[in-house]
C-alpha cells in the first residue's frame, strides 16, 4: 500500500519511519533540496548558521521523549550539551541589591532557588512556590503528549492514563499564571522587571518556562552538538535504512481528491503520484487552502484561518554573523536593552535585542571564531513575503539596511564586532516561507493561548476527506520538535488501526 507524505521535516521523516516499520510503502515529497524543514542549518564560507534547534526535549532518559527519539535515532551517538544558564537578561531600570542589572536564569533548580532568595528575600513566599511547582513537575511521570484518538487505545491503556490525572490537576491550577501575573505579586523591583521582560514584555503562560526548567534541571533539555540539519539527517538516515524514498526539489501543488478521498499528489511540474493515503506534514494553511483549494473546511478551520481561535506563531528576522572572535567570555544567550530603538521595515519596534553566541559548539565555526545570531520576532511576516514577491530589489535593500542598523547597535555592546565580521546571512519571514511554505513565515505553528492545556482545535483528520492525515507542529499549539515526532507517531498508529495492523517499532 502506497502512502505519499508531503514534507521532509522532522514530522514527515518520523511518519515515514514509523510507517515503513509497519510494512507500508512510503514516499516523501520535499520542495527543498535537503531534509529538516524548519529544523535546518546552512553553510556560509567556513561557518554553519543554524535556524532551528536551541534545545531538544528528551535529550536524556530522564524525559519520556528520549524513548520516542530512540525509536528513530541512536541517541547515545549524539553529543548533547546542557547549559548552566539558560539566558542572561539585562534589565533597564532596576538594578538588584548589589547594583547589578543582569539576571542569570540558572537551569539547576537548587542554584536558581538560592540565587532568587538571595536577590529578593522579601519575595520568599512567591519564590518557594515557583521552585516547589517545578519540583512537583519532576515528581510526576510526565508522558509524551497524549492525544485522544477514538478507537485507537485499548481499554487497559485508557485505565493506565488515570495515574496522570494528578499532573493534569496540577497544570489546571497553574494554567492562569503568566509571567506578568507573577510579576505583579513580586515586591522586589529588580525581580519584578525580570519577569516582565522574560518574553520581551509579552504575557505568556508561566508553564512555558517552568516546564522546560524542570526538565533542564534533570539534564533532559540539551542542545545537539552539530546543529539542526545534522539532527534532521539522523532521522533521514534511519528512513532510508528502512527503505523509504524522498523526492527532493519536488514541490507539491495539489492534493488530488476523488469522491471525498485523497488519492494522490500533483507536483509543480504537473507530475501526478497516486497513493492510497496522503499525509501532509507541511504547513497547515498551505495544505488546506492551496493544496486542497479550500474544499474541506468547517467553522473551526475557518475561525483558525481568520485567527479567531489561535494566533499564528511569530515569524523572525534572523541575522547570522560569522566573526573572527571566539566570544568565549560572553554568555551563550543574552537579552539586553538596545542602545537605540530599532524599527523594522515591517513596522515592528524593538527596544531590546536577543543575541545567541554559539561559542559552545566547535563544529559551527573554525577554532578561535564564532557564530553570533540576532533574532527579532514579528507578527508582520506577510510584509516581507509580499515585498519579496512584488519588488525583490527593494526587499534586498530593506533587509540589508535593517541588518546594518542591528550591527551598529551590536557595536555598542561588543566593541569591534563590525570589523570582525567575515560572513553575514539575513533570513526574513520571506526566507522561511520560501523554503517551507510556513504561513506568514511562522517559525513554529500556532501560539499557545493563555490556557496552555486547552484542547487543540486542530485535528489529525479533515472533515469530509478520507485517507488523509495531518502531522506536525501545526496540529498542537506551541509546536516544536516534540509535537513533530509525537503527531507523526500518532498518525502512523491511526493508519495501523484503520487497517487492523498492530503498531510495532523496530530497532
Amino acid at each position: 500500500m502506497k502512502i505519499n507524505i508531503i514534507g521532509a521535516g522532522v514530522a514527515g521523516l518520523s511518519a515515514g519511519c514509523y510507517l515503513q516499520m509497519n510494512g507500508f510503502e512510503t514516499e516523501i515529497f520535499e520542495k527543498h533540496s535537503h531534509p529538516g524543514g524548519l529544523c535546518t542549518s546552512w553553510k556560509r564560507g567556513e561557518y554553519t548558521f543554524d535556524g532551528g534547534i536551541h534545545w531538544i526535549l528528551g535529550s536524556n532518559p530522564s524525559n519520556p521523549f528520549y524513548l520516542l527519539w530512540s525509536e528513530l535515532i541512536d541517541m547515545p551517538s549524539i553529543e548533547f550539551l546542557n547549559h548552566d544558564v539558560r539566558m542572561d537578561l539585562e534589565v533597564k531600570d532596576n538594578p538588584d541589591r548589589y547594583g547589578n542589572k543582569v539576571f542569570h536564569l540558572y537551569t539547576n533548580l537548587d542554584r536558581l532557588s538560592s540565587y532568587l532568595m538571595d536577590l529578593a528575600p522579601e519575595d520568599s513566599a512567591v519564590i518557594k512556590k515557583l521552585i516547589r511547582s517545578m519540583r512537583k513537575i519532576q515528581g510526576y511521570e510526565i508522558p509524551p503528549m497524549i492525544r485522544s484518538v477514538p478507537g485507537l487505545l485499548p481499554f487497559w491503556q485508557k485505565i493506565k492514563f488515570v495515574k496522570h490525572l494528578p499532573l493534569l490537576f496540577f497544570m489546571m491550577r497553574w494554567k492562569k499564571e503568566t509571567n506578568l501575573t507573577i510579576a505583579r505579586k513580586l515586591k522586589n523591583p529588580f525581580l519584578r522587571e525580570v519577569f516582565q521582560l522574560l518574553f520581551d514584555g509579552d504575557e505568556v503562560p508561566l508553564l512555558v518556562i517552568t516546564l522546560p526548567l524542570a526538565f533542564n534541571d534533570k539534564l533532559g533539555v540539551g542542545y545537539p552538538v552539530g546543529g539542526s540539519l545534522n539532527f534532521a539527517r539522523k532521522i533521514e538516515e534511519r528512513y532510508f535504512g528502512l527503505g523509504g524514498k524522498i523526492r527532493y526539489n519536488s514541490a507539491v501543488d495539489e492534493i488530488v481528491t476523488e469522491n471525498g478521498r485523497a488519492t494522490g499528489v500533483v507536483l509543480s511540474d504537473g507530475t501526478k503520484f497516486p497513493s492510497a493515503i496522503t499525509i501532509s506534514a507541511a504547513d497547515w494553511h498551505y495544505t488546506l487552502f492551496t493544496a486542497l483549494k479550500g474544499k474541506y473546511t468547517n467553522k473551526t478551520i475557518l475561525a483558525l484561518k481568520e485567527r479567531r481561535n489561535l494566533e499564528v506563531y511569530y515569524s523572525i528576522f534572523l541575522l547570522s554573523l560569522g566573526v573572527s572572535r571566539s566570544f568565549s567570555d560572553f554568555p551563550h544567550m543574552m537579552n539586553f536593552p538596545a542602545a537605540r530603538e530599532l524599527v523594522s521595515p515591517d513596522g515592528t519596534r524593538y527596544s531590546r535585542i536577543e543575541v545567541h553566541c554559539y561559542n559552545y559548539d566547535p563544529t559551527l565555526a573554525p577554532k578561535g571564531k564564532c557564530v553570533v545570531a540576532v533574532k527579532f520576532y514579528s507578527k508582520n511576516g506577510d510584509y516581507w513575503i509580499g515585498l519579496r514577491s512584488s519588488d525583490p530589489e527593494e526587499y534586498k535593500r530593506q533587509k540589508t539596511a535593517f541588518a546594518e542598523e542591528i550591527i551598529g547597535n551590536l557595536e555598542e555592546k561588543f566593541s569591534g564586532i563590525r570589523d570582525a565580521i567575515e560572513e553575514t546571512d539575513i533570513a526574513t519571514p520571506a526566507t522561511y516561507h520560501r523554503y517551507t511554505n510556513n504561513w506568514q513565515g511562522s517559525t513554529q505553528g500556532w501560539l499557545p493561548g493563555k490556557n496552555i492545556i486547552a484542547p487543540s482545535p486542530v485535528d489529525n483528520v479533515i472533515p469530509g476527506l478520507q485517507d488523509f492525515y495531518l502531522a506536525g507542529q501545526w496540529t498542537l499549539p506551541g509546536g516544536g520538535l516534540p509535537v513533530a515526532i509525537k503527531t507523526a507517531r500518532t498518525v502512523a498508529q491511526m493508519i495501523c488501526h484503520k487497517y487492523h495492523k498492530p503498531f510495532v517499532v523496530s530497532k
